[in-house]
């Protein structure tokens, strides 16, 4: 791959992508607006959506930094039985499985201390896990998939990947989330 570190290059580049991932951004909110109800009637899951989303859009950002690394010192192997990517994605999974529920429990406590508290905290918790952890899978999935893509098409990941991931996130963290609340609310 041959850098193209020009403003040019990286404009080129970058514009079409950029403009693609604002739209996805629009069907964010025009998802986020169907279930406006749902939130004003429990604010402690809208407290949870931003949370929500910018967590799944960082684990995701963290594992592109990780494979963007990789891809950049050639040690970067899409196999998978590649004990490095396969690690990345365990560690990506396990910091899910441990912040998800601090999230549940603070989304809980501030919708507590600010009179909202109409959840259980238990059932908070376990929205915020569960959507988490699917959240923290579609991120794998999301990262490797952009991540390849930059390869084939020959494109630098660290300007293509995270911005790709965190704006999937922030669409389908939405939908995540409220299909978990579908089921455990």
């Amino acid at each position: 791959m041959q850098a193209t570190w020009t403003v040019r290059g990286i404009t080129r580049a970058m514009a079409p992508l950029l403009v693609v991932l604002a739209v996805v951004e629009v069907g964010s909110g025009l998802v986020l607006d169907t279930f406006g109800a749902q939130l004003l009637r429990y604010p402690s899951l809208l407290v949870l959506v931003p949370v929500m989303i910018g967590t799944a859009g960082n684990l995701g950002s963290i594992l592109a930094a990780r494979l963007s690394t990789a891809f950049h010192l050639g040690t970067l192997s899409f196999d998978p039985a590649d004990d490095e990517l396969a690690g990345n994605a365990v560690a990506t999974v396990a910091l899910a499985a441990t912040v998800f529920p601090l999230v549940g429990a603070g989304a809980w406590l501030l919708a507590f201390l600010t009179g909202g508290s109409e959840l259980f905290v238990g059932t908070v918790v376990a929205v915020a896990l569960v959507s988490g952890l699917a959240l923290a899978v579609i991120a794998i999935v999301v990262t490797l998939v952009s991540a390849y893509a930059a390869y084939r098409f020959e494109l630098d990941p660290d300007d293509v990947v995270i911005p790709v991931v965190t704006n999937v996130c922030d669409v389908l963290g939405v939908v995540v989330l409220f299909l978990v609340v579908q089921v455990l609310v």
